[in-house]
């Protein structure tokens, strides 16, 4: 397992991190994700560990703080220097009071406290805001991080799902003021969703924030078990009834247009359909980490297999055609003038 730095910070983290978003299946929206226990969570954990793979994703909202207890207790083995935590708020859990939610002062101190007592650690080691809240001064959230981190309970800070300018913000503030900065972004990047090479892939270029990638695989859609003419899995969380769960409404010509390419490349290298999605976005810029899930263990060393090798810069173009995409505006304009104002990648451009 190669190792990356996270973003303009002096941490380092493997280029796959486990999320456990399987763990608990307290409610119905996540038995759909999945239901690991104790047992089979600490499995699964020890198989990361022996792959390098010692970092480990959850949420204070995932399984209404469950996912964050069974990977407690399957990590409580384990040293904890050795391991790597990141956790999440800001989005509401079970408590319906006017202060349950958000990133104020009052919840984000109380969101820390518990998932530390969940978590039964004296730290975390990167903590994300779920979501942006644009009802709290962005001032009393950035000051609040700080001083968690002042206080030792957590060490780096990240983001999740933000705007450009929610995130240009965030930074500007943070170094007005000399306070922590996000080193990390956690967003959702696919072959068959590449919207963050628009805003947000230069401006992490630009500003040191390395991108932690949530559904790599696109919400299910390039496991390999999705192809042209036949059914959708009926375990798939695409046939979930909760629209949040099954992603964005998807162009299905667009979608096997992209597996078609992968299926292609799949014969030519022996690989796996999702191993080779994982392995396009790894040669992205501004990857730092890519966030894979795993029902059981074949599922896990599947994708753990991802890495150690790399497409050829000819594979990697042909997967970037099918998956290339009109750009909206303000995109297409600033690319005919890439002389002066240059994207990320060529493919970015969607030609």
């Amino acid at each position: 397992m190669n190792y990356r730095t996270l973003g303009r910070s002096g941490l380092k983290v493997p280029e796959l991190c486990f999320g456990t978003g399987t763990f608990g299946g307290a409610n119905e929206f996540f038995k759909s994700w999945g239901s690991t226990q104790d047992a089979e969570a600490a499995h699964l954990i020890d198989i990361c560990m022996e792959a390098g793979c010692n970092f480990f994703d959850t949420a204070d909202i995932y399984s209404d703080g469950h996912s964050e207890s069974v990977l407690g207790k399957a990590i409580a083995h384990l040293k904890r220097e050795d391991v790597l935590i990141s956790t999440k708020g800001t989005f509401r859990g079970r408590n319906l009071g006017p202060n349950d939610v958000g990133s104020s002062r009052y919840h984000l101190i109380q969101a820390v406290e518990n998932s530390l007592k969940r978590l039964n650690t004296d730290y975390i080691d990167v903590y994300h805001l779920h979501a942006f809240d644009a009802t709290t001064p962005v001032e009393e959230t950035l000051s609040t991080l700080d001083k968690l981190i002042t206080q030792g309970k957590i060490r780096y800070i990240a983001c999740s799902n933000f705007s450009g300018w929610h995130l240009m913000k965030s930074l500007s503030v943070s170094e007005r003021y000399g306070w922590a900065r996000y080193v990390g972004h956690q967003v959702y990047y696919s072959l068959v969703g590449r919207d963050y090479e628009w805003e947000l892939m230069p401006l992490a270029l630009d500003q040191g924030v390395g991108a932690l990638v949530w559904s790599p695989l696109g919400w299910g859609r390039l496991t390999g078990k999705i192809r042209r003419g036949t059914p959708l899995p009926e375990n798939s969380r695409l046939q979930s009834k909760m629209v949040v769960d099954a992603g964005p409404i998807p162009d299905w010509d667009y979608v096997y247009k992209v597996v078609d390419a992968l299926d292609a490349l799949a014969t030519e290298t022996g690989k796996t359909v999702p191993q080779l999605a994982l392995n396009w976005l790894l040669q992205r810029p501004t990857i730092s980490t890519l966030v894979i899930g795993a029902r059981d263990e074949k599922q896990l060393r599947a994708n753990l297999a991802s890495t150690g090798w790399n497409l050829t810069p000819e594979q990697v173009a042909k997967l970037d055609a099918a998956s290339a995409l009109p750009l909206a505006y303000p995109y297409w304009h600033q690319v005919q003038f890439e002389e002066r104002n240059p994207f990320p990648t060529k493919q970015a451009h969607g030609n």
